[in-house]
């Protein structure tokens, strides 16, 4: 092992050791490429080694970096669109589809289940914040679920990861920063939301799928209700009144962006006007709440980019030591073609995504994979829906899947830690044979975005 490779999975598991003894990421990040810049630097200009690394081409141009990224102009959907599903939380919304689709749905096995999909992914098109949409739904679902003497792993499992999909759904903030790492016009904002939203939208059948068949083989996972309102033309129409205010956002925001009629910083703009619309017209706007999101989504902003800097000090001093030839010469020295390279990209990304958050892999390993795959001649938006798929389940994935620790905090006491992990379980792999549908079938991904955009 060379001195660069050394120095490379040195700061990598520096990195670990110090998540695991509980330090925050951001400062984690920033001290240790501090420390292996000064590591690197000695060794260079006082022990004579064999490096590349330039103190001046590293850490001094840290200031134009860092200023290069709260500049740039894409950055600023972050903030809104944070904010629009914040006030979308709190605007009414989620409560009456909630009560209007149980009323028609509800008649089913598992209809209850189903409802919470459904409505999951209407939020996850219109909030795009995991945090929100899990704590929302295992509030508004749980509850009546338990007493519908409902599987208690199924309900649990339904409301923890149905509200995943924010993450994965347009517009997501994930997306946003995703689109910046890859750095390349073929997989731009615009292009990651379109390609997203097919395979959302089938994660979202194939848990519907698995609930009714589930339900349907075992008859005490799901009971249908005994006392059932009976259907009239109004339940109908409660729910299409319920489900028109959410889809109108959904379009104006990713309408506008796929038309070309605002980009995606003015569309974050629209929806987080339109939020606050809707949360005005069901009487749920006033100043306690308006002083309530604006505070979270400056904590939530503030959070994401002190990661981002921190991640912008470790790139720059890894590839200062050489990381990126490090990583290249890693996957390209292969005993196997780019199927293989994509493949072994994807483990080693579900394997971190038991210890990362989505944020840390986004920033980190992304920009290192990305060159060598576009490289290779792969697909760059292909490749950035399996990456992004692959992410989605890190929030559900132990011992760091945070979607497990939101819904822990609003579970009825009867529901224990054990009972959410068997829960999610078949979930996780749910999201797995979707991440295998896109991966064989390359179109679910890139067919939308071509048809609109262009391409090949």
């Amino acid at each position: 092992m060379g001195l660069e490779q050394f120095l490379v999975l040195a700061m990598f598991a520096s990195f670990m050791g110090l998540l695991l003894l509980g330090f925050p990421v951001a400062w984690s990040l920033a001290g240790i490429g501090f420390v292996f810049a000064i590591v690197g630097h000695v060794l260079v200009e006082f022990l004579g080694a064999d490096l590349w690394f330039s103190w001046g081409g590293t850490i001094g141009v840290l200031d134009r970096r860092i200023y290069g990224i709260v500049a740039n102009e894409l950055m600023v959907a972050l903030p809104l669109f944070i904010f629009m599903g914040i006030m979308l939380d709190r605007s009414g919304i989620a409560e009456r589809l909630v009560t209007s689709l149980v009323r028609v749905l509800g008649g089913l096995r598992g209809g209850y289940a189903v409802t919470v999909v459904i409505v999951g992914v209407l939020l996850a098109a219109s909030t795009g914040i995991v945090g929100a949409s899990v704590v929302l739904l295992g509030m508004l679902s749980l509850g009546p679920m338990m007493r519908a003497q409902y599987n208690k792993s199924l309900a649990v499992g339904t409301a923890c990861s149905v509200g995943t999909l924010g993450i994965l759904v347009p517009p997501s903030i994930m997306l946003v920063l995703m689109a910046d790492r890859m750095g390349t016009s073929d997989a731009s904002v615009g292009r990651l939301f379109m390609a997203a939203l097919i395979p959302g939208v089938m994660l979202g059948v194939l848990y519907i799928a698995y609930i009714l068949i589930a339900a349907y083989l075992n008859k005490d996972l799901a009971p249908a209700p005994k006392d059932r309102e009976p259907l009239d033309a109004r339940a109908f129409l409660q729910v299409f009144l319920a489900v028109l205010p959410p889809l109108g956002l959904i379009l104006a925001v990713l309408g506008s962006i796929f038309t070309g009629f605002a980009t995606t910083t003015e569309a974050s703009a629209v929806g987080a006007l339109g939020a606050m619309l809707l949360a005005l017209v069901n009487r749920r706007l006033n100043l306690t709440i308006l002083r309530q999101a604006l505070y979270q989504t400056s904590r939530t902003t503030a959070f994401i980019f002190a990661i981002f800097i921190g991640a912008t000090v470790f790139a720059a001093v890894l590839r200062g030591l050489g990381g990126d030839d490090v990583v290249r010469f890693a996957l390209t020295g292969l005993p196997f073609g780019e199927t293989g390279i994509v493949l072994t990209i994807l483990a080693v990304v579900f394997l971190l995504g038991f210890f990362l958050d989505w944020v840390e892999i986004t920033l980190i390993i992304l920009p290192l994979v990305a060159p060598v795959i576009m490289g290779l001649g792969v697909d760059p938006l292909w490749f950035a829906m399996l990456f992004a798929i692959c992410l989605q389940t890190s929030f559900l994935t132990p011992p760091v899947g945070f979607a497990l620790f939101y819904i822990k905090g609003v579970c009825p006491p009867e529901i224990t830690t054990r009972d959410i992990y068997l829960g999610v379980a078949p979930f996780v792999a749910i999201q797995l044979l979707g991440l295998l549908l896109v991966f064989f079938y390359a179109p679910l991904a890139t067919w939308l975005p071509n048809e609109i955009y262009g391409g090949n």
